[in-house]
């Protein structure tokens, strides 16, 4: 009941606008994560390209893959590259994905995107820019 003067919200038309919140924020926040996981799955990749162009730049000054991972101390031919940022985001911000050389020879390289979240997709491309999601069958 109303008494002459007072505004008020009824129990029933706050409880219709809280159910309305409650559907919509079901419906928006899985697509929400959804767009976060391939936003970062993208970064992942687009830093996977850019790494495999700086172990291009690395063949070009010294003819050899070999070498790129480790330090510049002590090089080793897998693991965490000296020459390129071993994580995803490259810049700053939480880590998101690992960068490691897999394989890398004279003439031939193998690098993979590892992510630190196990729903995310783990990617590799090779030194002729092959790119796959790491089981071979599928391109990104």
């Amino acid at each position: 009941m109303k008494k002459n003067g007072q505004k008020a919200f009824t129990l029933i038309e706050l409880m219709v606008v809280v159910a309305i919140v409650g559907i919509l924020s079901s419906i928006a926040y899985p697509s929400y994560q959804s767009h976060i996981q391939r936003t970062k799955e993208s970064e992942a990749r687009t830093a996977l390209v850019s790494f495999a162009s700086a172990m291009s730049q690395y063949y070009l000054e010294g003819m050899t893959y070999k070498g790129a991972a480790g330090s510049l101390a002590s090089p080793a031919d897998t693991g965490a590259p000296w020459i390129f940022s071993s994580k995803v985001p490259i810049d700053s911000g939480t880590k998101t994905y690992d960068l490691k050389i897999n394989a890398a020879g004279k003439s031939t390289f193998t690098l993979k995107a590892v992510p630190v979240d196990s729903s995310l997709k783990t990617y590799c491309i090779d030194q002729i820019g092959n790119k796959t999601d790491c089981s071979g069958a599928n391109n990104w």
